[in-house]
């Protein structure tokens, strides 16, 4: 596989369209459990008559009619909310001012391929990919009133998270959501190579049609329980502090951890070996964020190929991974999701895993079959 290889996927066009849908749905003392997790793996196209004998358990419900779902989840203290549909695939935007939906990372085609491929064998969407956007407050009071009566679903699940899912089935209430949502501009924040699968789904399996011409997705509205955005933290294998030097005095060496991550700022980067820390302040001359900054400017006058950084989403993980083999941690800051946004709007990729948007649901609780259309 070519992974060094990276796409942009398709771009969807305005209006944005979530479609009803009839959701399928594990039963609770399924969700959340590893072995569920692992029943969506390998061989993908026993899936399908894995949930024939967990239906015939009563072990997954099938909903009767289509509906949007407001789903909510709430783990460590954190609660979100989304609009759970079926994301109208079958308008390309031709350029910027028409899209609907905006990846800021980019894809390697041979993975959104293979998981094509998956979904194809699995003849379903197993779990929405994550949108998130600024919400008007017409349609934010909207759903507001959608959720006011009890909730159709409510659990917890293995994992510890707590659901409550309102299926929204009346025809006017729907009208009005359709119409609320026509101008949304959305950003992935979790699932860009199944975005990308989703295009690749209409393209590579005609046979699964209707059911390819939309992908389940949750819009989040990041002002009304906004997903945490966190940074992902860089691992230089091999590289030491002295190789910084040729950066001159944008580097600081600092008095400990403590000093060192107190600096981190928008255009501060932390530097440490797990013994000795600097901080890297980065040239700055437009309004690209530090993530690109570094892999732009800064990697590619170090003696580091890019095959050997490594990702780290905490802190202790990015100090874990310099103790076990000499390297370098770079501390990254974290992204404003407004700059994030402002990115993807102007039809920058960011670079790979650039950023962390948590917590994500649990995997079982609103599932799309393609043979439902």
């Amino acid at each position: 596989m070519d992974s060094g290889v990276v796409a942009t996927p398709t771009l969807v066009a305005r209006p944005f369209r979530l479609e009803p849908f009839r959701a399928l749905m594990l039963a609770p003392n399924r969700i959340g459990a590893q072995a569920s997790a692992r029943s969506f793996g390998r061989p993908y196209r026993d899936v399908a008559e894995r949930f024939a004998t967990w239906q015939r358990a009563g072990q997954v419900t099938h909903d009767d009619q289509r509906a949007l779902y407001l789903h909510e989840y709430t783990t460590s203290g954190v609660t979100i909310r989304g609009l759970v549909g079926a994301l109208d695939l079958t308008r390309d935007a031709t350029n910027l001012d028409e899209v609907a939906v905006f990846p800021h990372e980019g894809v390697h085609p041979p993975q959104a391929t293979e998981l094509a491929d998956r979904m194809a064998e699995m003849a379903m969407n197993p779990a929405p990919i994550l949108l998130t956007h600024q919400a008007p407050a017409e349609l934010r009071r909207l759903l507001d009133s959608a959720r006011t009566g009890a909730a159709d679903h409510q659990f917890t699940d293995r994992s510890g998270q707590y659901h409550r899912v309102w299926a929204i089935h009346d025809a006017t209430v729907l009208d009005r959501v359709r119409h609320k949502l026509r101008d949304v501009r959305a950003l992935i924040a979790d699932g860009h190579h199944r975005y990308a699968a989703y295009g690749q789904l209409r393209a590579d399996h005609p046979g699964l049609a209707p059911g390819t011409d939309a992908g389940l997705a949750m819009l989040v509205d990041q002002e009304d329980t906004p997903l945490f955005l966190g940074a992902i933290h860089r691992i230089l294998a091999g590289l030491s502090l002295a190789d910084l030097e040729q950066l001159g005095s944008a580097v600081q060496m600092a008095a400990g951890p403590q000093d060192a991550i107190a600096a981190l700022a928008p255009t501060t980067v932390v530097v440490t070996d797990g013994h000795d820390w600097a901080t890297l302040e980065l040239p700055r001359a437009d309004d690209r964020l530090a993530v690109e900054i570094l892999h732009e400017d800064v990697l590619p006058t170090l003696p580091q190929p890019s095959a050997d950084i490594g990702y780290a989403h905490s802190v202790d993980d990015a100090l874990s991974a310099v103790a076990r083999r000499r390297g370098l941690a770079v501390l990254m800051p974290v992204p404003a999701f407004t700059d994030v946004l402002r990115a993807a709007e102007h039809g920058r990729l960011l670079p790979e895993k650039a950023t962390s948007f948590q917590p994500k649901p649990s995997v079982g609780v609103l599932i799309r079959s393609l043979r439902d259309e």
